[in-house]
């Protein structure tokens, strides 16, 4: 059975082409920076390579291409789209309604469009390529895994706002967390790699959106993102943690509406706001060049983690691994550095050496006498979003 998953991001999307159940990639590939200049299309499979210079407007042209070079007739794997059994889409948001893998209906679409004001770089994103994935997959299954599903575990203690409590049971404004996929997976990797029991886990997902989650045994206890994606770590374009005075502030005394708002915290902030970039490479090249304005973001990008990672071990009581993944986090030797430097006192060290070195798989960055190890592990949300697809589509 062959499954194509789509993970679209808030500025990328990711795709693998997987037979299944044997988990062997047919191809795979990433189209990046949507909607910024400079955008492109890589592509992976057994017939070769392709690194394609294009931008791309938005969410819809990007999956159109996609679908384009997997039935390419000289790179591509595939002749027809009715060679795709089940596309498996990653969705953002599921509320309190979703918390299980689901195949796609009129229903599940419309409650995802109803999601859209939580989760307005994601869902929107992810809508359209269910939408654009039943036209160009007519006969494939549509099926949706959410990433809210992975945090149902955590304890009321700390899924639970600070307000009235029947904004929680009637109208479910609660801590969701996500980025699911990804820390489910890396988590799992961790406990497979240290075979040890009772892990004490702080897991570490740096791209575009970043979050941090707290694990112990395998569960997750708590994590930084909440009720919408915006709030915890500093990211490509969203703030993060802000004091709610200062929304109050831009509304009545300097005349924003809630959408501008909205827009400015979510689109407009984070790195993006703090440098004119949200894409960490071009940033962290300009404070290489000496650039004042880059070096500081890069400071309180890794200042925010570290303040996490501090919370968490407070609520672990104790750590034995932090665990680096996505995008930024994999390939980001200055980030890992800068958020684990200053940190002794946990038993965090980093080799430096070690740090820099590229290599595949699961590796160890920490120095031989921490406490605490530090390691770095490739996330495959679509290996597990296709695992998920296959379990469901088969039973």
């Amino acid at each position: 059975m062959n499954i194509l998953v789509i993970n679209s991001g808030s500025s990328s999307i990711k795709f693998q082409l997987i037979e299944m159940p044997i988990a062997r990639v047919l191809a795979s590939g990433m189209v990046e920076r949507i909607g910024i200049e400079g955008g492109g299309i890589q592509y992976k499979s057994e017939r070769g390579t392709l690194k394609l210079e294009e931008d791309f407007e938005n969410h819809n042209a990007g999956l159109k291409k996609i679908a384009t070079v997997l039935m390419n007739p000289n790179s591509g794997v595939i002749d027809s789209a009715d060679e795709v059994a089940a596309v498996g889409h990653r969705v953002v948001h599921g509320g309190q309604k979703f918390t299980e893998t689901i195949r796609v209906n009129e229903e599940v679409k419309a409650n995802i469009k109803r999601l859209f004001s939580l989760a307005p770089l994601h869902n929107p994103a992810n809508l359209t390529g269910i939408e654009v994935a039943e036209e160009l997959f007519p006969n494939a299954e549509q099926v949706c895994v959410f990433d809210t599903a992975f945090f149902s575990s955590i304890p009321q203690k700390a899924f639970q706002y600070a307000i009235p409590k029947k904004f929680l049971d009637q109208d479910h404004i609660r801590l969701y967390g996500f980025h699911g996929t990804s820390h489910k997976y890396v988590s799992a990797k961790a406990n497979e790699y240290l075979n040890t029991e009772n892990l004490k886990l702080i897991t570490i997902h740096l791209g575009n959106g970043c979050s941090i989650t707290a694990l112990k045994n395998g569960k997750p206890i708590d994590t930084s993102l909440g009720f919408g994606p915006a709030n915890g770590l500093i990211m490509g374009t969203r703030a993060g943690d802000i004091d709610q005075s200062v929304v109050f502030y831009l509304q009545e005394k300097l005349g924003y509406t809630v959408e501008e708002v909205n827009t400015l915290l979510n689109k407009e902030s984070g790195m993006l706001g703090l440098t004119g970039h949200s894409d960490l490479r071009d940033i962290e090249a300009k404070a290489e060049a000496g650039d004042p304005v880059c070096k500081l973001a890069l400071e309180m990008n890794a200042y925010r983690i570290r303040k996490y990672i501090g919370a968490y071990a407070a609520a672990l009581n104790g750590v034995d691994a932090i665990v680096f993944t996505a995008g930024i986090g994999e390939n980001s030797s200055t980030i890992r550095e800068l958020v684990c430097e200053d940190m002794d006192f946990l038993g965090i060290r980093i080799d430096r050496d070690e740090n820099l070195q590229r290599k595949k798989g699961i590796r160890e960055i920490q120095s031989p006498d921490a406490a605490v190890k530090i390691l770095v592990i490739p996330t495959n949300e679509e290996l597990e979003i296709a695992n998920q697809v296959y379990n469901l589509v088969e039973d």
